[in-house]
């Protein structure tokens, strides 16, 4: 409320008493939200001046005021709408408009923004209003005519903007969209950046190589328009054309290098391609090109972090703390650096001051297992049950963390107690149950996990998780393998690439005896996800196949990643497999 309540009394400066309004006077008008729209020219506020009003409508007025003052911002809203419909005064109505953006109030910008333009037909800013509250209707027609009136007064229409926007719309919405664009691309014709909102659009729906043709097209009269060359970078790099969306994009880079969009889109694409050394380059060039942009540091401190450059990323986070900019993460990420460098102190104050952010269960979760490893568990325990009370959004979280806390103790039966006082405290919550059933198969309890895993499924029938952890613990604990195929099955073809789902498919088909069937899923799994479990299950699988070589490197390789494995040693023991061989 107190960032509405200080719109509002800005809105309201000007109005605090009859006699300003009487005598014609107007003051400036406020500054908008940031994104909210502007007053077209300074010049033009200044000739506004209000009308002689009657009486009725002044109560409005005065009355909106005294509402705000007492934080009824509704009845302020309200008060002026109506006195804006009754006057239809052009400075009453900006002033109306003004306080329902603060408020957000959808409805309310829509009745303004069309007593505007019945006021005033011509007005840029009221006709981008209507534009912005017809999208949100999903009235695109609507929304793509007061942006073509805006265009044909000469304003900047932001056709890309909506283009963009439409990732959140449904896909009969999405081509509606995409035919309206080219309806006025027909009227249109030498308007590139309508060209360039279906180049965008085809992105959209999925048909990259139609847009890059449009783009190409596009490109082909328009050479020098930056937004289009930054998309069919993205675009040969999505269609599968790395090496093509690289060189594109170095190319490009030195010829615009003040497009930092683009830079950045070059940045990124050679950390996916790893090529982490070029990438740090590329975010230097990008800093030094735009020294005061953040997150441009935060992108070379962590690429500096990857190519193991420690001390130039913790020079460069601990710069952004100093400036107070992106606090959280570089709180979390010095953290990771300190515990790396085995000082548990230094990372659990960096953890510790991690707030409120995308990193913060991290930075908790790590903090409580330093502090559980110096001897602290009870600390650490207490910690996360004190947050649960003072931080309630968080209280299903903080629940797993104990939970996984205690698991990390090897505290199983405690964890238990935990699980089920987190069950009753959010009984619908998946995540909890999925533990508890977990929980369960760890003690050998398989029907209680075998009923928390079926409830999941009742809630959510297409966790694929919850079906391919059903579907193995029937494989290994029961035998049922028919229904344990079903289950497993059905994971697979909501999630076909997934390597757990891989695993228990292959060793479901081997407990069946299909050998041949089951090396595919297997080696498949074993290629994505080499970790000693899948490795005890393809070695299992290759040395009754009678590859006796192939089977012996692979659990070698897993006892490499861990030599206490238990699935891979009591393999090796229950098939007579000396671990020397």
């Amino acid at each position: 409320m107190q960032k509405s309540a200080f719109l509002l009394a800005t809105c309201l400066i000007g109005l605090s008493g009859c006699a300003n309004l009487m005598n014609g006077e107007s003051a400036s008008p406020p500054e908008p939200e940031t994104g909210a729209p502007t007053a077209n020219t300074a010049s033009e506020e200044a000739k506004i001046k209000y009308a002689d009003f009657e009486p009725d409508i002044l109560y409005l007025l005065m009355s909106a005021e005294i509402a705000a003052q007492r934080g009824r911002y509704d009845i302020t809203l309200m008060n002026y709408v109506e006195a804006a419909k009754q006057s239809q005064d052009r400075a009453v109505i900006e002033r109306a408009m003004r306080i329902s953006q603060s408020l957000n109030a959808d409805n309310a910008q829509r009745q303004l923004a069309e007593l505007w333009l019945e006021t005033d037909p011509d007005n840029i800013q009221a006709h981008r209003v209507a534009a912005i509250q017809s999208v949100k209707r999903n009235d695109l027609e609507k929304a793509l005519y007061h942006m073509e009136q805006i265009m044909d007064l000469g304003g900047d229409a932001d056709f890309d903007n909506l283009a963009a926007m439409a990732t959140g719309l449904p896909p009969a919405s999405q081509l509606e969209l995409l035919r309206l664009y080219e309806d006025l691309a027909e009227r249109h014709p030498d308007n590139h950046e309508i060209r360039y909102s279906i180049a965008l659009l085809l992105k959209v729906i999925g048909d990259n190589e139609s847009a890059l043709t449009q783009l190409q097209q596009l490109l082909e009269s328009e050479p020098e328009f930056q937004p289009a060359l930054v998309l069919k970078g993205d675009l040969l790099y999505q269609t599968d054309q790395k090496q093509q969306a690289l060189d594109h994009l170095l190319y490009n880079t030195r010829r615009y290098p003040e497009n930092r969009q683009m830079g950045m889109l070059f940045g990124r694409m050679l950390i996916g391609e790893g090529q982490l050394q070029a990438a740090q380059d590329e975010f230097k060039r990008l800093i030094d090109q735009f020294p005061n942009v953040p997150g441009l540091r935060l992108s070379h401190a962590l690429v500096a972090l990857e190519n193991g450059e420690t001390e130039l990323a913790r020079k460069e986070l601990t710069g952004l703390i100093e400036q107070g900019h992106h606090s959280n993460e570089a709180h979390y990420y010095l953290g990771r650096i300190a515990d790396e460098e085995g000082d548990i102190e230094s990372a659990i104050g960096y953890y510790d001051r991690v707030r409120d952010s995308n990193h913060y269960l991290a930075a908790l979760a790590r903090a409580s297992a330093l502090r559980a490893q110096s001897g602290e568990a009870d600390k650490a325990l207490a910690n996360l049950r004190n947050l649960r009370g003072t931080n309630p959004e968080n209280a299903e979280n903080l629940w797993l963390l104990e939970i996984n806390l205690l698991l990390d103790l090897e505290n199983n039966d405690q964890a238990m107690e935990v699980a089920n006082e987190a069950l009753a405290a959010y009984p619908e919550s998946v995540r909890i149950r999925y533990a508890r059933a977990m929980l369960h198969d760890s003690k050998g309890q398989f029907d209680g996990a075998e009923q928390d895993l079926r409830a999941i499924l009742e809630q959510e029938p297409d966790n694929a998780v919850a079906l391919n952890a059903l579907g193995y613990i029937l494989t290994t604990r029961s035998g049922r393998y028919d229904e344990a195929q079903v289950l497993i099955e059905r994971a697979l073809s909501l999630d076909p690439e997934n390597p757990a789902i891989l695993d228990s498919m292959g060793w479901v088909l081997f407990r069946q005896g299909e050998t041949a069937k089951a090396l595919n899923y297997l080696q498949a799994a074993y290629e994505a996800f080499p970790d000693p479990e899948v490795a005890a299950h393809l070695g299992e699988a290759l040395w009754q196949n009678g590859q006796q070589d192939q089977a012996r490197m692979i659990w070698r390789e897993g006892l490499e990643q861990d030599p206490t494995d238990e699935l891979i040693l009591e393999t090796l023991e229950r098939l007579g497999v000396e671990q020397s061989q």
